[in-house]
């Protein structure tokens, strides 16, 4: 359960809007703990885009932590950012059948956004295009002079590492995508 603030448009805005200038030193994603004991972390890197699950958390230079996890604030499974770490809407992290702590700052895919101060980022909104009755965050798009990354509300359809695609956007699943390519067949605008 969640201590998280309630987020608003208004409020979830300038919360992404003040990332511009930050620099990302450290990721660590939570993914489910599956197997038999509940113990084993999930599979979580397809080539292209990767699929933490439950959420991403990134640190700043200053010290300040961010987490996106898949929420249903704006009544519709969407990307959620708060400033705030993992812990405060995660519970079980490291227990049998909870979520797994896995650092991936030194994985090729962060390494052009990582140590890189942020140029933009932005909330990338659906509505009732895609079924939803209101405006959702499905993705929040950060962009450095060397990197790009799209963490979203979704996940693939297919679990082939050779195959990026399709996906469906707006679940209970975080999905992070780097390649332009993958974020427009996911149906992500760019």
């Amino acid at each position: 359960m969640s201590t998280a603030p309630l987020l608003t448009s208004d409020s979830y805005g300038r919360l992404v809007a003040g990332l511009r200038g930050r620099t990302i030193v450290a990721v660590d994603y939570f993914v489910l703990m599956v197997g038999d004991e509940g113990t084993d972390p999930d599979e979580w890197d397809y080539g292209a885009w990767h699929e933490p699950t439950m959420g991403v958390e990134l640190t700043m230079d200053d010290g300040g932590t961010y987490s996106a996890v898949w929420g249903s604030t704006f009544d519709y499974y969407g990307v959620e950012l708060y400033s705030a770490p993992m812990r405060d809407s995660l519970s079980r992290v490291g227990e049998p059948g909870g979520s797994a702590r896995v650092a991936v700052a030194e994985h090729p895919l962060w390494s052009g956004v990582v140590s890189t101060p942020i140029e933009s980022c932005r909330i990338q909104w659906c509505g009732e295009e895609h079924g939803a009755p209101t405006p959702v965050p499905e993705a929040i798009h950060v962009r450095t002079a060397t990197g790009q990354v799209w963490i979203a509300a979704g996940r693939s359809a297919t679990y082939e590492p050779d195959r990026p695609g399709p996906f469906y956007l707006c679940t209970d699943d975080v999905l992070v995508i780097f390649d332009t390519d993958v974020a427009e067949r996911a149906g992500l605008g760019v």
